[in-house]
């Protein structure tokens, strides 16, 4: 997995180079590495037609049937993600998204409130962690697999971006993150059907219309 990276890294590195240079830092693994379970570095580009990082997270919510713990700083979807957290939660899975409760940027927290409705409405159970920010970017389903990278939930990471993570199939680290989460959880505040309502009208007519330009954000 750390040389899958350093090879994104070179990659990225080396993209506008005529002569590029890996193999002085490809350097072999010293011994056998033997553990239980995968990590497989992954990358996403705008510059090809493969939404790797959406098609990842899509994937996993389509798979998952115990629950499925998602941690993001951003909450800007398309139809097919909507989609794909509203069918799972509705088909029993326990979906959970922890979200800032103070935001880096405002605009961005007005267009996620935007899909609170619909989300609870549907089952999807939302928190935002009341002590302020949250950075994380990561997705855990049913204790076998999980993600932990840089892709964020909205337009620009998850079509115009660069961006790279880690998939995690069946390791020890899986138990580690769903601590965590809970432990964040713990802090957060669960969004109901009543906070919607006390949202003031100016955010709620703000969020429709930052949906026409979503996909900029």
């Amino acid at each position: 997995a750390a040389q899958g990276f350093t090879l994104l890294f070179l990659q990225m590195w080396n993209a506008l180079e005529k002569e590029r240079v890996y193999e002085p830092y490809m350097k072999p693994v010293s011994k056998e590495i033997s553990g239980p379970g995968y990590v497989i570095p992954y990358s996403d580009t705008p510059m090809d037609t493969e939404n790797v990082g959406e098609m990842v997270y899509l994937d996993m919510l389509n798979r998952a049937r115990d629950y499925a713990y998602i941690m993001t700083p951003y909450l800007i979807l398309d139809n097919e993600m909507i989609t794909a957290l509203t069918f799972a939660a509705k088909r029993g899975v326990d979906v959970r998204l922890i979200l800032p409760h103070i935001p880096d940027k405002k605009y961005a927290f007005t267009l996620a409130k935007s899909h609170y409705k619909e989300l609870v409405g549907a089952g999807v159970k939302i928190y935002e962690y009341t002590p302020g920010f949250v950075h994380a970017k990561e997705i855990l389903c049913d204790d076998r697999e999980a993600v932990v990278g840089t892709i964020n939930l909205d337009y620009r990471s998850l079509y115009l971006h660069f961006e790279c993570a880690a998939y995690l199939y069946k390791v020890p680290t899986l138990q580690d993150i769903k601590n965590d989460f809970e432990e964040t959880m713990e802090k957060s505040h669960l969004i109901t059907k009543e906070d919607g309502k006390k949202q003031p009208w100016y955010t709620k007519v703000s969020g429709r219309i930052l949906k026409v330009i979503a996909p900029l954000m």
